[in-house]
């Protein structure tokens, strides 16, 4: 909540409720004016806190290779999924968002993230979920409801430069991992 501003939602006395968000605000939260970006998610691959996924980082991350990650293999500082750009899918809505944290109740499932089979999630909590969504995404996606565990998504990594303009530009994450 401090890098990100305080409460992605409303602020109750003793909880931080989670918020419907729609296009007539381009989905941002209401009640604070965050610092990083609000159009965030999370995908089962832990690369720094997972043990397993730490040591095949490396191998299954695509982009592992890529000059901006040279050296980076063995630094457990240096997150090669925080901050990436995919590109989400549902309900006739194409959105963009940043990873920003890893889940839903798996941290290695480097099948589900980066095969090329459509592997299914190994998560068999929340419906099977293979990912968590930010109010913003939901919002943006149209999901049925704002907690849900029914909705979902085609998705892929893109390119920070294949993003197009639009309300998940408007603020972009570029802060590293909190020691």
């Amino acid at each position: 909540m401090a890098s990100y501003g305080g409460c992605d939602g409303v602020r109750t006395a003793d909880d931080c409720q989670t918020e419907v968000r729609t296009a007539a605000n381009d989905y941002f939260p209401t009640q604070l004016a965050p610092k990083e970006n609000p159009f965030y998610l999370d995908l089962p691959f832990d690369d720094l806190n997972d043990a397993q996924a730490f040591a095949t980082r490396e191998k299954v991350v695509p982009w592992a290779g890529q000059s901006a990650y040279a050296g980076s293999a063995g630094d457990d500082t240096v997150s090669l999924m925080k901050n990436r750009w995919v590109r989400i899918r549902s309900n006739g809505q194409t959105c963009y968002g940043q990873i920003e944290d890893a889940g839903p109740g798996q941290y290695h499932d480097a099948a589900y993230v980066f095969g090329a089979d459509d592997a299914r999630p190994a998560n068999k909590k929340f419906n099977g979920a293979g990912m968590d969504v930010s109010p913003a995404l939901n919002g943006c996606l149209r999901f049925s409801d704002i907690n849900g565990e029914n909705d979902t998504v085609d998705w892929q990594f893109v390119e920070a430069a294949d993003v197009p303009p639009g309300p998940w530009t408007k603020i972009v994450t570029t802060s590293g991992v909190r020691p």
